[in-house]
């Protein structure tokens, strides 16, 4: 079976998602008949009929962080993956703070959808699992997390809305595709988010295969990700690519004739 990453959603920010200038349907990756969801925020529902993507055949939802952005339409996902609960099924992965308050911020997730779903792994006693031929390692950062995926074929980091720490660098240094969200140009900074600026710092330490830049925020859609994503390929010499809702990726044929070159 051919294996897919799938791009839901691209907003980063409540000004472009409440503009529906993008959505936050979060990014769908398939492999060999295993489907993972990565942070179904607002729109992943309409997002995912309009694509053609089943969440009935979700095998894993991995939520980075209980925010809006990420975590909205966790229950209404977990909802149709189980029938309501009804064939008890799938694996959540997911900070502490999406299962019980902590902090000011209720949790995203109800208890009856935390009921409907067969396993929840919390990162605060996670940091290594395994489905199927896919192995992942978390890299926390507080509440929320980054990701790392590795097939017997490829191997893939996602690093949703954070700041650039220097400990990223090891642990995606061996990944073949790079999604990270980059929610501001290089001339805005802000303290816990990335601008090109920093992403390109990244990119250029990892050196993956590819990177993608998604998670806009609106001062990143006024200067036009595609342009930033091009300064940035220009920079580093390494191929970026600017996430657009429906975008599709199949990892094997493009590290395959990446490899060749």
């Amino acid at each position: 079976m051919d294996s897919k990453i799938l791009f839901l959603g691209t907003g980063g920010d409540i000004f472009v998602v409440g503009k529906q200038l993008r959505s936050a349907g979060g990014i769908i990756i398939c492999h060999e008949g295993l489907q993972f969801h990565i942070d179904p925020g607002p729109g992943t529902l309409a997002s995912a009929k309009s694509l053609g993507i089943n969440l009935r055949e979700n095998t894993a939802v991995f939520v980075t962080k209980n925010e809006l952005l990420r975590a909205n339409d966790i229950n209404a996902v977990i909802a149709t993956m189980t029938h309501e609960g009804l064939d008890k099924t799938g694996v959540l992965v997911c900070p502490p703070s999406l299962l019980s308050q902590k902090g000011e911020k209720d949790p995203f997730l109800n208890k009856f959808y935390a009921g409907c779903i067969e396993k929840i792994m919390s990162t605060e006693l996670t940091s290594k699992l395994g489905i199927g031929s896919v192995d992942a390692e978390l890299l926390r950062q507080g509440d929320e997390f980054s990701v790392k995926f590795t097939t017997p074929i490829f191997s893939l980091g996602i690093i949703p809305d954070a700041d650039y720490r220097e400990e990223m660098v090891e642990f995606f240094a061996d990944v073949d595709i790079l999604i990270l969200s980059v929610p501001d140009p290089r001339i805005i900074k802000r303290d816990g988010h990335m601008n090109s600026e920093t992403a390109e710092s990244l990119i250029s330490k990892i050196k993956p295969q590819i990177a993608v830049i998604t998670g806009f925020g609106i001062k990143m859609m006024q200067s036009d990700p595609l342009y930033e994503a091009r300064e940035m390929q220009r920079n580093t010499g390494i191929q970026v690519i600017s996430a657009k809702e429906g975008m599709s990726l199949n990892p094997i044929s493009f590290i395959t004739a990446t490899r060749n070159r």
